[in-house]
This record gives structure tokens, C-alpha cells and sequence, in this order.
């Protein structure tokens, strides 16, 4: 009797033995087909990023793009390009030249210490001025509030004279201008907001779709190209009768005695 139950007893082992022989052999098997599979899945995925990497890298940039369009030129402008912009009397033997980027600070320092009485003078019938303007600081601090900002300033040029002087007036503006490192003016309805404090930018729908579709994107790269083969290398320089001027740091009175000094009577 011990003899038979020791014998069932073993077979029943061997038994127990093989079948979980062949729940461990099912769970390695699953197991290794979730390993090819979830390999499988994240060479597709790492394809997949490497795809869209190489797709994003080959997509051109917005200002890329913008370089391509056709040269749409604001009104108010002359000389190659577009690139000349004059307030006052285009035929004044005395030009005041100024060099700026819309996101420099020394320039808004500027600006808001004697931007109005330079105003006046070419208003009197002093000077003319001539603005040319980079974008350097974008490549400098990223971004691309210097270019964006000069497209719409070129669409405040195309709506009147008036209407770029005060649009420029205010983007210089202690209220409004950002420090150099922020790009706040890389936004279109930013600049279509801040417009609206300018009379004839007000409400004025030419104004707003000029800026919201880059119609004058293209003119804003072009005018920085003219800037950059102007041999200038800092903002703002001003030039009074192609002579140097220091204005940094100068008050209104300082900056319009140091004009007076190089004008032809």
C-alpha cells in the first residue's frame, strides 16, 4: 500500500512539475514578444521624432519665408528699395542721419530725451532726417521683436508721415519699449495694440492688416541689409552732415547745440 501511494505520489509531482514547466515556457515566450514589440514601437517612435526633427529642420523660418516674398514698399519712402525714409523738406541741404534698432535701449534713452525737439527741427525747417534701422539685436538676444517691429513701422509710414513719427515717437517711449532681452514687440497684435494710442493709427484697418499679414516684412529685411552695409556698427548713431555725433547720455538742450554746431548756415 505505502509502495502504490509513493509511486502515485511522484507521478503526481512529475505532473505538477511539467505543467508548471509550461506556465513559465508561456510566460517567457509573452514576455519576449512584448520585448521585440515594445522595440519595434520605439524604433517607430524614434523614427518618427527623427522624421519630424529633420522635417522641422528643413522647414524654413518665418523670416526665411518672409526673404522670399516680393518687396512691397511703404508709401513715404524713396531710393533703392524703399529704404530711405525723409521727414522734412527732402531738398534741406542739412541732413541729420540717424542709425537705431527698435529694441535698443540707448536708442529709447535717446528718443525720449530729445527726440521731440530733433522732431521740431526738422519741422522748422532746420535739417531733414533720414532713418535707416537694423535688427542686429534679435540675432544678439533672440528673437525677432527688431524685424517685426520695423515691418510695423513700415506700415505706420505707409498710412502717413505723421503717423510713422508718432508710432515711432511711442514704441521709444519709456511706457512701452521693453529692455533689450525681451522680445515683446515679436507679437502683431502687441504692436496693433500699442498703435491704438496713435491718432492716426486708430482704429485704422490698413494699418492693422499690414501688420497682422507681413506686408512689409520683406521691406524690414531689406531695410536692415541697408543698415548692415552701412558700415554702422552701433545703435544709435547720428550723423549731422555725415559727421559723428555723441548723443548718449546728452539732454535735449546738449543734443540740439551739438546739431546746431555741425549745420551748414
Amino acid at each position: 500500500m505505502s509502495n502504490r501511494n509513493s509511486k502515485a505520489s511522484k507521478e503526481a509531482a512529475r505532473e505538477r512539475l511539467r505543467i508548471q514547466r509550461e506556465k513559465e515556457a508561456k510566460r517567457a515566450k509573452i514576455r519576449r514578444q512584448l520585448m521585440v514589440g515594445g522595440g519595434v514601437v520605439a524604433l517607430l517612435v524614434v523614427a518618427g521624432g527623427v522624421a519630424v526633427a529633420v522635417n522641422q529642420a528643413n522647414k524654413p523660418s518665418y523670416w526665411s519665408a518672409a526673404a522670399k516674398d516680393p518687396l512691397v514698399k511703404p508709401a513715404n519712402t524713396t531710393g533703392t528699395n524703399g529704404t530711405t525714409i525723409t521727414i522734412g523738406d527732402p531738398k534741406n541741404k542739412n541732413t541729420v542721419a540717424e542709425f537705431e534698432d527698435l529694441r535698443c535701449p540707448v536708442c529709447a534713452a535717446y528718443e525720449q530725451a530729445a527726440g521731440d525737439a530733433v522732431l521740431k527741427g526738422a519741422e522748422d525747417g532746420k535739417y531733414k532726417i533720414t532713418y535707416t534701422f537694423g535688427t542686429f539685436l534679435d540675432a544678439g538676444n533672440g528673437g525677432s521683436g527688431s524685424k517685426k517691429a520695423l515691418s510695423a513701422l513700415g506700415a505706420a509710414l505707409n498710412v502717413s508721415t505723421d503717423a510713422f513719427n508718432q508710432y515711432h515717437t511711442l514704441l521709444y517711449s519709456k511706457a512701452v519699449h521693453p529692455d533689450e532681452k525681451k522680445d515683446e514687440f515679436n507679437n502683431a497684435q502687441h504692436l496693433i495694440d500699442l498703435a491704438q494710442k496713435v491718432p492716426a493709427l486708430k482704429g485704422n484697418a490698413k494699418f492693422s492688416d499690414a501688420v497682422n499679414k507681413g506686408t512689409f516684412d520683406k521691406w524690414a529685411l531689406t531695410m536692415s541689409s541697408s543698415f548692415d552695409a552701412s558700415g554702422v556698427n552701433q545703435t544709435p548713431t547720428i550723423k549731422v552732415n555725415g559727421k559723428d555725433v555723441a548723443v548718449s547720455g546728452l539732454s535735449s538742450a546738449d543734443v540740439m547745440s551739438a546739431f546746431e554746431a555741425n549745420l551748414t548756415k
